[in-house]
């Protein structure tokens, strides 16, 4: 007999269909955001094109570098003594500038500051001033205080020093509004003024930035003084351009390389300047920090067979031990010094609390007060290098309204209003190709520049010493190389340009690289997902904002810098603006100022709504 056993009907659930996650609004704003940017990528793309790089004609023109070279022979230098005097002269006036800026960015800055600013108008009027320090350029302010004070080293002074504040004011300001208000709100309230709550509780925080933000600039500043030789402030830069106007070139790369070499030094100095000040070793990449970084390890290793602090601590442990059993076995401890014979009489300790608060004079507080001496002593010695007329700054306010109505009503005098349109749009292809072509340099030589991009530790290396080299040729000097190859034109400036931009963007990228989140990186690698699949994943997409915000100050820049750019040749407005300040138009300087001026707001307040949007 078989038993047939029937199945249980098993009912149906029924199952209710599962919904879609909801899909992330995009905003307008967010949408003409990417459009922008896709716009100014077709924008680029044609200004290349415009540009009319032809790598074939270059390789067909180095017959001219071939005839260049064999022209200049061997590198030429000046005599020593006058090399030294020359270089001191140009260290001097970069300093004291930079240090001119740095004072007068301080009340700039408090007012830009949304913290610390007494309310909205004086905000936007800071604000304004940063832009128009940075958009004015240096050459043009040189051009103006020649005239006033006539050739010597306070026209160079001044004009780096105004131009700077532009970007040191707008750091600082960013720096303060980055504090901490704990403590400038418990200045506030014991009824602290308000500059008492900016040295107690803004200033202190604040200082170790603003520091790095000055010897930055003061880097930037030595390399911008080339270009102001050219407009008669003394120094080596002036006398390059003698060198090359006079096609005396062996004596004019003589002067390029002490300059290269001047840079690379400043920025080793720099970081150990940092160092020393901040107390705290250099975190960046740069060929300075490494070597700052690399000197203090050595001197730790040479301290490091020293007694251990805690042998000191097990020492000082045991001693003290041995005193309390002295003490628990009734037995007075002898009286080993006049403190301790103090202490077995009864008699009060003489140390006061004022004693126990003053600050020891410890290595390190020596060795930090020695620096600052040093430090105060550079800068007197850049004073009296300068050998500045102080008179002057008294007496020239009477020659200002002579010279102010040459400059006004802007004018672009023989010039046809089209032709200086033209010139200007010459000037934004330039910048436009130059930000394509260096963001596709940079985008390869910073991610292989990268800790957590890099192959090997030898291809991160290699990249980051191709950085510090390109970082260190002034832009100038690659575009009078370049105009030697390919020729007076805008592909000269473009390249130039190029060039040396990969040294800031790629040095920029790779910072930013390496600051992104490790967690992405590690769960696409545990997934079996190779180093270009990481890269393409996770590292790329969190460096996407920063890299957005490094290429528009690369574009702001370069705008700038291919004004400049056009007075060797490289083609733009900048020829114009050269010609005109040598023929002494200066209505049509003002004119092209102002071309200048409205082309770089727009760029800036264009980044400024990029970087809202995208943050």
């Amino acid at each position: 007999m078989s038993i047939v056993t029937e199945r249980p009907r098993t009912t149906e659930a029924v199952v209710a269909p599962v919904a879609a996650p909801p899909r992330r609004r995009v905003s307008p704003e967010r949408v003409a955001a990417g459009l922008t940017l896709v716009a100014l990528l077709i924008a680029s793309v044609v200004a290349l094109r415009s540009v009319d790089i032809d790598p074939a004609r270059m390789l067909q023109s180095w017959s001219n570098a071939e005839r260049f070279f064999g022209r200049v022979g061997a590198i030429e230098f000046p005599p020593l003594g006058e090399l030294l005097q020359l270089t001191a002269l140009t260290l001097g006036l970069v300093i004291c500038g930079t240090l001119l800026a740095a004072v007068l960015s301080v009340p700039v800055a408090v007012l830009a500051a949304s913290n610390t600013s007494p309310g909205p108008v004086w905000r936007a009027a800071a604000r304004f001033v940063t832009v128009l320090a940075r958009a004015v350029p240096d050459v043009v302010l040189a051009m103006v205080f020649v005239l006033l004070f006539s050739l010597g080293t306070l026209p160079g002074i001044l004009a780096i020093g105004l131009h700077s504040v532009g970007m040191i004011s707008k750091l600082f300001a960013d720096a303060i509004e980055q504090i901490d208000e704990g403590p400038r709100t418990a200045v506030r309230a014991a009824g602290g003024t308000r500059l008492q709550q900016f040295t107690a509780g803004v200033l202190p925080q604040v200082l170790p930035s603003w520091v790095a933000t000055v010897l930055h600039r003061n880097d930037i500043n030595l390399r911008g003084s080339v270009i102001l030789g050219y407009v008669g402030v003394v120094g080596l830069g002036m006398e390059m351009s003698f060198a090359f106007k006079s096609l005396d070139y062996g004596l004019g790369l003589g002067y390029a390389v002490v300059i290269f070499v001047l840079c690379v030094v400043m920025e080793i100095v720099s970081s150990s300047v940092r160092a020393v000040m901040l107390g705290t070793a250099p975190t960046g990449r740069g060929l300075g920090d490494r070597v700052v970084r690399r000197a203090t390890r050595r001197r730790g290793a040479a301290t490091s067979a020293a007694p251990a602090p805690e042998a000191v601590g097990r020492a000082s442990t045991t001693a003290t031990s041995a005193d309390d059993a002295t003490r628990a076995s009734g037995t007075p401890a002898p009286a080993t010094s006049a403190d301790d014979a103090t202490r077995a009489s009864g008699a009060p300790a003489p140390a006061t609390v004022a004693t126990k608060l003053r600050r020891p004079w410890d290595r390190a507080r020596v060795r930090t007060t020695t620096w600052a001496a040093v430090a105060a002593a550079v800068v007197v010695a850049s004073i009296v290098v300068c050998d500045i007329a102080w008179s002057e700054l008294v007496t020239v306010w009477s020659g200002v309204p002579a010279v102010a109505v040459q400059f006004w009503p802007p004018s672009f005098g023989s010039y046809e209003m089209s032709t200086m349109v033209d010139a200007m749009g010459e000037t934004v292809a330039i910048a436009l190709a130059a930000t394509l072509l260096t963001l596709v340099a940079s985008i390869v030589i910073g991610s292989l520049a990268a800790r957590n991009v890099a192959p090997s530790r030898g291809v991160r290396g290699g990249m980051r010493l191709l950085l510090v080299g390109i970082r260190g040729v002034p832009e100038v000097i690659l575009a009078i190389v370049l105009i030697v190859v390919t020729g007076l034109g805008t592909q000269a400036g473009t390249l130039a340009l190029a060039l040396g931009g990969v040294g800031l963007l790629g040095k920029l990228l790779a910072d930013s690289f390496e600051e992104v989140s490790s967690g992405p990186e590690r769960a696409l690698a545990a997934t079996g997902a190779t180093r270009l699949q990481v890269y393409a994943g996770a590292t790329l997409p969190q460096g996407t904002r920063a890299l957005i915000g490094h290429t528009f100050y690369m574009l702001d820049t370069n705008i700038r810098a291919a004004t400049l750019l056009g007075i060797v040749g490289a083609g733009g407005v900048g020829y114009y603006l050269l010609n005109a300040s040598q023929g002494s138009n200066y209505g049509t300087v003002t004119a092209i100022v102002l071309m200048i001026l409205v082309t770089v707001l727009a760029v800036e307040g264009l980044a400024m709504w990029m970087r809202r949007v995208f943050r």
